[in-house]
């Protein structure tokens, strides 16, 4: 692996999505004490561990818990079924997710997610995916917390369930964050228009994406975050390499350099919306 981004200028970085947990980390023999280390070092201070199943659900939650100011690195975590997993979910992964959010105060819980639909792979049945989801939605809606919201070649039916439940009042004010983002700017700016934050990863700097850097430009700037969604990803110049959390500094620079704006703003404005997303001080 590249060396990290060491950032040199007064603000921080906040990662909102980064799955320290994965085992590609343990089969480099990388080790969460040194992926915290390198995140201080370039400039990350707040960091969110997503899940994507009841079992990294456990370990998200399990590590932020244990990793919390390591560092000087403010670690939350989220909690929740990812359409590939949907197959997977029942009753008791149900009142897991229940019990996280009902302690949420204590376990660091921030977040339900992710959740949504993935018509690319199919790993779980369309019609699975859809109920899976739509039962998540209303425990985000049940237990007010916001949700980390995946959406792969599955834009339509995204958002016509989204669309409803915002007609009915089934949304909060703020429902989320659009995870790296990859739909239409037609689509980006009515989830914005919904409330969602959209977030943004490496493919932000890949050179033959035109399209993200589209959706930066015109999304406003208090509904942006940045995120590395680490170990995957990587951005540029270190895409094909694992990625890892101290990373997010190369997806700020991009974003200001779209925004026109110098990194040192595009960090702290970014960090302050990830704050008010997941209602942290």
């Amino acid at each position: 692996m590249r060396e990290p981004v060491y950032y040199s200028g007064s603000a921080e970085f906040f990662d909102t999505h980064a799955h320290i947990y994965d085992r590609k980390y343990a089969d480099c023999n990388t080790a969460v004490e040194d992926i915290l280390r390198r995140c201080r070092a370039s400039g990350v201070t707040s960091l969110l561990i997503p899940a994507d199943s009841e079992e990294t659900s456990r370990l998200a939650v399990e590590m932020a818990s244990e990793y919390d100011g390591f560092e000087g690195i403010s670690i939350y975590a989220s909690c929740g079924v990812h359409p590939h997993e949907a197959k997977t979910y029942t009753a008791d992964t149900e009142e897991y997710l229940i019990s996280c959010l009902e302690a949420r105060k204590e376990n660091r819980v921030r977040a339900l997610g992710e959740i949504g639909l993935d018509y690319y792979y199919d790993l779980s049945e369309r019609s699975v995916q859809r109920n899976v989801f739509e039962r998540q939605l209303e425990l985000a809606k049940e237990y007010d917390i916001p949700f980390i919201l995946h959406e792969r070649d599955a834009t339509g039916d995204c958002l016509d369930i989204l669309r409803r439940f915002y007609r009915e009042g089934r949304l909060r004010d703020i429902p989320g964050v659009c995870h790296c983002c990859s739909c239409s700017p037609e689509a980006s700016q009515e989830l914005v228009k919904m409330g969602f934050y959209i977030g943004f990863d490496g493919p932000l700097t890949f050179k033959n994406n035109k399209k993200t850097p589209e959706v930066a430009l015109i999304t406003p700037w208090d509904r942006i975050v940045i995120e590395t969604d680490s170990p995957y990803l990587t951005p540029e110049p270190n895409r094909g390499l694992i990625n890892e959390p101290c990373h997010v500094a190369y997806v700020c620079a991009k974003l200001a350099e779209i925004k026109g704006v110098t990194i040192d703003e595009a960090a702290q404005i970014t960090y302050d919306n990830g704050k008010k997303l997941y209602g942290v001080n």
